[in-house]
């Protein structure tokens, strides 16, 4: 399965950024590992993509679809701190990454960090004077009911749980795989 732990932080929590720049995540490991995954959680497309695994060794392997010029992973620091480079940044670029590494057949994920990625970031607004009237009280059931049933809590889980699902059948698609034509052929003849 999934699992989110401190073992892996990464930093930092949040970046807005405007389209065409590069980026940088920090990802810091405090236990063993054999090399990093990355993972992207699309709120658009709803689903974890993929993109790369980079070994200790530096060397990475890369998801299917996913550019090379636009993803490198570098150790830094030391070999416990790996930096993702996201270049030629765009929106469909938006989401949430998770570095992760494998422990006992299970993929521990890292803190995560939410990259927004804009055509043209907001102006800076001079400070107004806030105003002595009170806030109508309902402002924060607004506020709540705006976020509706699709908090983090409730899709992360659940995408995780798919994610473990759809890996787990590889095994099984690659012994049919090697099993079916090995039944052909001790099929007897006419």
């Amino acid at each position: 399965g999934f699992y989110t732990t401190l073992l892996l932080t990464q930093t930092p929590g949040h970046i807005l950024t405007q389209t065409s720049n590069k980026t940088e995540i920090l990802c810091d490991l405090k236990k063993e590992h054999a090399g990093v995954y990355w993972y992207r959680w699309s709120h658009e497309r709803q689903h974890f993509q993929f993109l790369l695994f980079s070994n200790a060794m530096g060397r990475a392997t890369y998801g299917p679809n996913v550019g090379q010029d636009k993803f490198s992973v570098h150790e830094a620091r030391s070999q416990s701190s790996y930096s993702l480079h996201i270049s030629h940044l765009h929106p469909s670029d938006s989401g949430i990454y998770y570095c992760s590494v494998s422990q006992s057949s299970q993929l521990l994920l890292g803190t995560g960090t939410q990259l927004t990625v804009v055509d043209a970031l907001p102006p800076k607004t001079t400070q107004t004077p806030v105003s002595k009237k009170p806030l109508p009280r309902t402002t924060k059931r607004k506020a709540a009911s705006r976020e509706g049933p699709c908090s983090p809590l409730v899709w992360i889980p659940l995408a995780a749980a798919v994610l473990l699902l759809l890996l787990s059948l590889v095994p099984t698609a690659y012994r049919l795989h090697r099993e079916f034509p090995a039944s052909i052929l001790r099929k007897p003849g006419p």
